[in-house]
This record gives structure tokens, C-alpha cells and sequence, in this order.
């Protein structure tokens, strides 16, 4: 091992140390209580979950708050703070919510409708997800102390996946809470919220008030028990950082590690277990169809050309065990698997798009693409499709920040003209990405999406959903708002300490705990 080698890992571990601050004094640890040390790969830009669709900050609150609905693990849905599944009228229109009884907030109280309604209508004020539920929702309303009824404009198939999804979360939170910004932290969930310092920690600890369903633990239904006492959530943006401390012992779990450290964590199983995770989500970019240069749906086309996604992805991701490059939006053996679109998926054509841009009038205008190094394969991605826009004649400026200062820029449209981000995978499409609902960046507007969404979400029967799935498909491959770049595998770590930790989307910790 070569001696810059040897100084820069002892440096990254070093790093580490200093990012989690461990030891016998952490900082708002009282003495004796168990506690999960947890490497994100950034700052959180807020805590309010309804806001924004960052699955940083998902992963965090959804300890804290709960939604009316969740997943399973085969992907179906079940109640959480409902009682049951919705009575929903025979025309589709109506859906009639009964709450369960007895649900404790953290400030004590028990949970009633009013916080329900006085939670979903600033949801679907502030979330892009919420504004899409929005504009199908003629009325909402409590109708008593444990009952919630949503009556439809039309018919409207995704809106228990909607209220369901934990990303941009339809979160119940205490209704004297609700403010803009959001001040106060007060859910159902088994953990509340204790402290946040800044590029340090956010600390929740467990609410001794919970009331868990009780139905057996399955995916992110059923009974949750909160066995830690504390979950302390360290910003590491570093990769290589995340890698090492998980190596040395000084993390419970890492999330989001690059695929090349795979072979160390698994010659080092004694220290640390490797979590692969297949077909966890989808890497897209995302075109600015309101302002600058990508405006123009002729020069998306080109680009679209341009572009090789298989090249992108063994950039991003390297071992052929963690990637899939095709353009189909949901695997095969899925309801809604369709090829639509597809031959213009992975042509990396330079002569043809730089024959298509100059038809449609480029002449050398900028295209920004917006990145960040916290997702490691975002930024190596990125590399690739900038020399892969230059090849065809493009003026690709790479600009590179912060994935906080991402978020922030990405809902200026004035700021950039592609930005790379990723989705998990789920099982209904209106769920991801937000690009197809209404007002997410990029604020993609056509009549053709309309026509194809409206078919789409108006068609209670499941098995026809499928083939008007396909029709959506070939509308984004046709206009272009944003580009699938394939499936992907995630990388993640735990201790061998930790007990009963399962790999999901969205990794949670309630249900875990940690050995003597």
C-alpha cells in the first residue's frame, strides 16, 4: 500500500471521528441510554417532510410523523392512523376515513380529525405532491371527532398511494403546530424530536406515549417499537467518510456508499455488514421546460439523443451488479412494464443530435447542469453527460454545489437547465417522479400530459391502468420533461451490532435495536 494511500485513509478516518463526535460525553446523550449513530449523506435543507420531496429529510421525519396510509412488504397499502382502508362511493368520488382511537400526539393529546384535515390542506398547499392531490379535491373535511371525508372532482385511483408515499409526506402533525415555516415538530410517531445542531446532528428520542398498531411489522406497516432510546443523525457528505467510519466501527448504518467500496466491506463482515439493495431506484434528469435553453422541446429531443444512459450508469456505478440500463420506466413482470418510447432510449448519437439541434436553431447557447457530490453517482454521471453534450455540440456548464443549495436553486428556474436526482422505485406511478404532477421544477405543462395523466388517473380498474401507463411513457419520451437513466442497485452499511435493521427505500429504525 502506497504512503499517500496509507496518509489518506488514516485522514478520511480521522474525518469520520470528528463528524459523529463519539465517545463517553456526546453531546445531548444522557448517560446509559442506547443510541444509533446514523451516517446520511448530508444536511437536511429543513424537517418540515411536507414541503419538500427529499428523501434526506424523509427518512429522518418519518420517525416523527406518521401518514394516514402506508406500504407493506409486498408494496400494498395499509392503514396507520386510519382505522382501515377508505369507504369509497360507488362512483369513486367520495372517500369516507375512519381514524383509530386513542392515538397519542407527543405533546400528549390524542390525535382527532381536526388535525388530520388542518394537516392534509397545508400539505396540499406547500408539497408538490399535495398541490397535484389539490387540484382533484373539491372538499375536505371532518365529519365528527374520528372521521375525514374527501370528496373528488373526479374519479382519482392514486390518492391513497398519494397520502401513502413517505417522501414529501401527507404528515398528521399536531394542528396548534401548523405554521409556514414550520416551528414545532409534534407527530404520532414512535420517535419526537429532541434537538437539531447544525452539520452535526439531528437527535429524536423515543415517545413513551406511542400507541402501535397491532398487526405483525410489515415493510413500513404494522407495529412499530421504538427498542433505542435515541437516533442521532450525522451528516457525513463525504462518501469515502461514510465508508471509512463504517469501517472503524463508528457507525450503526451508513447510508448511500459508492458502489467501489463494495469489495472492502465484504472482505471486513467482522466489522461491518454490507447492504445491497437491487432495483432500489432510478437515477433521471430533469429538464427546465419553463425558462432557458432547455425550454425548447426540440432541444431536449436532441439531447435526448445525445445522451448514452448506459454510459452514464457504469459511471455512476461501475459494478454490472449494481446498474440496468433500459428505458422502461417499471421492470418487466410489473402492472405497468411498457416499452413505449424506448427506441430513443440510450442512442447516444452525437452526429444526429448535433444535426437535430442545429435544425431546431441551437447556436451555442449554455446548458447548466446542476449536480452535487453528496450522491457520489449524481456527480459521475454528470461528467459523462456534460462530454457526452459537448461531443454532439453542446455548451454544457457543470455546476457543481452543495445537495442543500441544489434544492434551494433547482426551484429557481432562472438557475439551471438539467439537474440529476433519483427516485426509489414503487408500485404506483403518480408516486415518482413529481415531474408528473403539477408545479415540481422543471414544471413540465402540455395538453398531451394532461389527456394521458387524466386517462390514466381516472381508471379504477387496475388492469387497465397498465396499458394507459404506457401512453404517459411515450409522452415523456416524445416531450421530454425528463430523462429515465436506468435502475440501480443502493449501497449501504450496518454494524453487526444492529438487530433486526431491513433494507427499505427509505431506511427506518424503529423495530431495530442494538446487542449487548
Amino acid at each position: 500500500m502506497s504512503l499517500v494511500l496509507t496518509r489518506r485513509r488514516v485522514a478520511i478516518a480521522a474525518a469520520a471521528t470528528a463528524a459523529v463526535g463519539l465517545g463517553a460525553h456526546r453531546p445531548g446523550m444522557a448517560q446509559g441510554k442506547s443510541a444509533l449513530n446514523l451516517a446520511m449523506i448530508g444536511e437536511p435543507p429543513t424537517l418540515d417532510v411536507q414541503s419538500t420531496p427529499a428523501d434526506l429529510v424523509c427518512i429522518i421525519m418519518q420517525h416523527v410523523y406518521e401518514p394516514l396510509y402506508t406500504f407493506d412488504a409486498k408494496s400494498s397499502l395499509v392503514p396507520m392512523l386510519a382505522e382501515a382502508l377508505p369507504k369509497v362511493s360507488a362512483d369513486g368520488k367520495r372517500y369516507t376515513i375512519e381514524l383509530r382511537k386513542g392515538v397519542k400526539l407527543h405533546s400528549g393529546r390524542d390525535l382527532d380529525a381536526d388535525d388530520v384535515v388542518a394537516s392534509l390542506k397545508r400539505w396540499m398547499e406547500v408539497s408538490p405532491r399535495g398541490k397535484s392531490v389539490s387540484a382533484q379535491v373539491e372538499s375536505l373535511a371532518a365529519k365528527g371527532p374520528q372521521t375525514v371525508e374527501f370528496v373528488l372532482k373526479n374519479a382519482y385511483a392514486p390518492l391513497i398511494a398519494q397520502l401513502a408515499m413517505a417522501s414529501g409526506m401527507a404528515a398528521i402533525m399536531a394542528k396548534e403546530t401548523l405554521a409556514q415555516p414550520l416551528k414545532e415538530f409534534v407527530g404520532t410517531g414512535p420517535y419526537q424530536f429532541k434537538e437539531r445542531r447544525p452539520d452535526q446532528y439531528v437527535l429524536l428520542t423515543r415517545f413513551d406515549g406511542y400507541v402501535a398498531r397491532k398487526e405483525a411489522p410489515s415493510g413500513y406497516g404494522g407495529k412499530r417499537t421504538a427498542t433505542v432510546d435515541e437516533l442521532r443523525f450525522v451528516p457525513v457528505p463525504n462518501a469515502n467518510t461514510r465508508v471509512e467510519g463504517a469501517l472503524a466501527g463508528q457507525f450503526h448504518y451508513a447510508d448511500l456508499l459508492p458502489i467501489e467500496a463494495l469489495g472492502r466491506l465484504e472482505k471486513a463482515q467482522a466489522k461491518v455488514v454490507p447492504l445491497l439493495t437491487p432495483s432500489f431506484g432510478f437515477p433521471y434528469l430533469v429538464f427546465n421546460t419553463k425558462e432557458g435553453s432547455m425550454a425548447s422541446q426540440p432541444w431536449r429531443k436532441a439531447v435526448q439523443t445525445a445522451l448514452g444512459p448506459g454510459e452514464m450508469l457504469a459511471a455512476g456505478f461501475g459494478d454490472t451488479r449494481a446498474f440496468i440500463a433500459e428505458g422502461n420506466h417499471f421492470p418487466k413482470g410489473t402492472p405497468f412494464y411498457s416499452d413505449a418510447g424506448t427506441a430513443n432510449y440510450n442512442e447516444r448519437n452525437a452526429t444526429k443530435a448535433k444535426t437535430q439541434a442545429e435544425q431546431a436553431g441551437y447556436k451555442g447557447e449554455p446548458v447548466r447542469i446542476l449536480t452535487s457530490r453528496q450522491y457520489d453517482f449524481h456527480h459521475n454521471m454528470a461528467l459523462i453527460m456534460a462530454e457526452q453534450l459537448k461531443r454532439a455540440g453542446f455548451k454544457a456548464e457543470l455546476n457543481v454545489v452543495e445537495w442543500a443549495t441544489l434544492l434551494q436553486r433547482r426551484a429557481d428556474p432562472k438557475l439551471w437547465d438539467i439537474y440529476i436526482t433519483h427516485s426509489g422505485l414503487f408500485p404506483e406511478p403518480m408516486l415518482s417522479p413529481p415531474q408528473l404532477g403539477d408545479g415540481a421544477p422543471g414544471w413540465w405543462s402540455s395538453p398531451a400530459k394532461a389527456q394521458a395523466l387524466a386517462a390514466l388517473n381516472q381508471e379504477p380498474n387496475p388492469a387497465k391502468r397498465g396499458p394507459l401507463w404506457a401512453k404517459v411513457q411515450q409522452v415523456v419520451y416524445d416531450e421530454v420533461p425528463y430523462i429515465h437513466v436506468g435502475k440501480f442497485a443502493s449501497l449501504s452499511s450496518r454494524s453487526p451490532a444492529l438487530v433486526g435493521y431491513t433494507p427499505h427505500t427509505y431506511p427506518f429504525f424503529w423495530n431495530t435495536s442494538l446487542k449487548n
